[in-house]
């Protein structure tokens, strides 16, 4: 009888499984906040915070890539996504710093302005969550 409990060579293992799904689905909302929020704020008045609508729409990508990565699965794909969550916890952690320390330099808040405040925390809970899944899914 085949050993059925391993998976075919060159097979993905999933990413998206119990609380994997969860986790998509977060960064799935994320992207739609942070994209339509920066894609609005950038088509009608960039002029008036570039900083603050550059970073939103940095955060979007950042959003959407790991939200692919997650779905795509494989562990080519898990490194980019524990990667980007590193990234994107670095970037929660300076910019909501900045906001707090020189909020004049933002004429508008951002995603990760005061560590997500304004996203319920969502921003700074998110990347920890997501490398804490994904290193166990190696």
């Amino acid at each position: 009888m085949p050993d059925t409990t391993t998976a075919p060579a060159g097979a993905r293992k999933r990413l998206v499984s119990g609380p994997g799904l969860l986790l998509v689905w977060l960064y799935g909302v994320m992207v739609v906040g942070a994209l339509s929020r920066s894609a609005y704020q950038i088509s009608t008045e960039f002029d008036r915070a570039p900083l603050a609508y550059s970073l939103s729409g940095a955060a979007a990508l950042v959003y959407a890539f790991i939200t692919y990565s997650l779905v795509r699965g494989g562990e080519t794909a898990r490194r980019a996504a524990l990667f980007c969550c590193a990234a994107e916890l670095a970037g929660v952690l300076a910019v909501g710093t900045w906001t707090l320390v020189r909020p004049e330099a933002f004429a508008d808040a951002t995603v990760w302005s005061d560590f997500g405040m304004g996203y319920l925390f969502i921003p700074v809970i998110l990347p920890i969550t997501g490398m804490l899944w994904l290193r166990a899914k190696r």
